[in-house]
């Protein structure tokens, strides 16, 4: 029996190529993405060029893999950015970047790799979102509505698919440990914003989460339970518990006291 092609998208750092490395060596031909895979001269999976904001770019790597493997079984979307800021002040430019990387983006490699995995008769696809993408967080909304729109796709994609023997999963994530906050869009501090005190206290309290946080081979580890689930659900979470409590609070408490403990849960 063959092993499994996999493609992930940015699979040269965090959560991608803690993914990539976990399950190359479970023996699953790995391919990962990145912009520019020159600058990852040690990476220990194979590393193609992809922009998932450029169409040409995706066929070429897709092609490229399907060229000489013969299959793509499984495709990862992972790559993304984070974004904080308050709403008023973001610039439109970032918002719409925002949305290139972590929803369109998605769904152009997804539409992509359709025909191929169509043509197989099988395939999966696992959609790497985010805990904050069940709930609007303060400073961080673009993020979360950017992670949450890539949620309902995929609920969508999944009835689409199902006469295609194609499978499909999110998977959201809480804070882990990576380099996520020193690529993430960080609307500027301004002292004479009337966001000023509130924003900065979030900013704060965002990176030190991350920087406590977990390490990612939690994901990796998830992913490949996925991967041999026979039946993959559509909703995943991996994170500390409270993280993932918060998802169920969110259904079952009153929309305004759930506000209220975000709000206490900030400080602000």
């Amino acid at each position: 029996m063959r092993s499994k092609v996999v493609l992930i998208t940015g699979g040269s750092s965090g959560i991608g190529k803690s993914i990539g490395e976990y399950l190359h060596d479970r023996n699953y031909k790995v391919y990962g993405t990145s912009r520019n895979p020159s600058s990852y001269p040690d990476s220990k999976i194979k590393l193609v060029a992809l922009d998932v904001k450029e169409s040409t770019s995706i066929q070429k790597a897709i092609q490229g893999v399907i060229q000489i493997e013969g299959a793509i079984d499984v495709l990862i979307n992972n790559a993304g950015v984070g974004i904080t800021g308050p709403l008023e002040e973001i610039p439109e430019e970032q918002i719409q970047h925002n949305f290139e990387v972590n929803c369109f983006g998605p769904m152009r490699v997804i539409n992509a790799v359709l025909p191929q995995m169509r043509l197989q008769n099988s395939g999966l696809i696992i959609n790497i979102t985010s805990i904050a993408g069940y709930m609007g967080l303060p400073y961080r909304g673009v993020y979360s509505a950017s992670k949450g729109a890539l949620e309902l796709l995929t609920e969508a994609y999944r009835i689409e698919l199902k006469d295609f023997n194609i499978k499909m999963a999110n998977l959201a994530p809480g804070d882990f440990a990576t380099n996520i906050a020193a690529g993430r869009f960080h609307a500027p501090i301004l002292t004479d914003s009337p966001y000023y005190r509130p924003y900065s206290k979030v900013l704060k309290a965002v990176d030190e989460d991350v920087n406590k946080a977990n390490n990612p081979l939690q994901v990796a580890k998830s992913i490949e339970s996925i991967i041999t689930t026979k039946n993959p659900k559509t909703h995943y979470k991996v994170g500390a518990f409270m993280q993932k409590a918060s998802i169920i609070l969110k259904f079952i408490l009153p929309d305004k006291v759930y506000e209220k403990m975000l709000i206490n849960h900030y400080k602000l």
